[in-house]
């Protein structure tokens, strides 16, 4: 006779401690901004469309300074979990904490650079630092 009708994976709390301490880093960090998205309303990033009016929020994962049309554009990369959407600022070199690892909520409406998601010029709320 054999093991029966237990399956042979445990089951419960247990089961999801062994899931999360086998998911990667970049996993549980994922997990997290797309629960913190629909905790304060927003919309997550791979639900946008082109020409949509909407409130996102994430982690920034890089900010650089490129110029666009021989104007000064701060641009940074918006990730919330799901997907990433670039963050430009026009006519500014730097805005006091734009910073990676940084949390923020911007409002805008999207446009598709090449395929690619942008919010120029969005209203921003820096989230407090040390709930990241």
């Amino acid at each position: 006779m054999s093991g029966g009708t237990r399956s042979d994976r445990p089951a419960g709390r247990f089961r999801r401690m062994l899931d999360r301490l086998s998911s990667s880093q970049e996993e549980l960090h994922s997990e997290e901004l797309q629960q913190d998205a629909l905790a304060v309303g927003c919309t997550r990033i791979c639900d946008c469309s082109d020409r949509q009016i909407v409130s996102v929020t994430g982690t920034l994962r890089t900010v650089t300074l490129r110029p666009r049309a021989g104007v000064p554009a701060l641009e940074a990369e918006l990730f919330d979990g799901s997907a990433a959407l670039d963050v430009v600022w026009l006519g500014r070199r730097s805005i006091v904490g734009i910073e990676p690892g940084r949390m923020i909520i911007a409002s805008g409406r999207i446009s598709m650079n090449r395929g690619r998601p942008v919010l120029f010029n969005p209203k921003y709320e820096l989230r407090p630092v040390g709930q990241e």
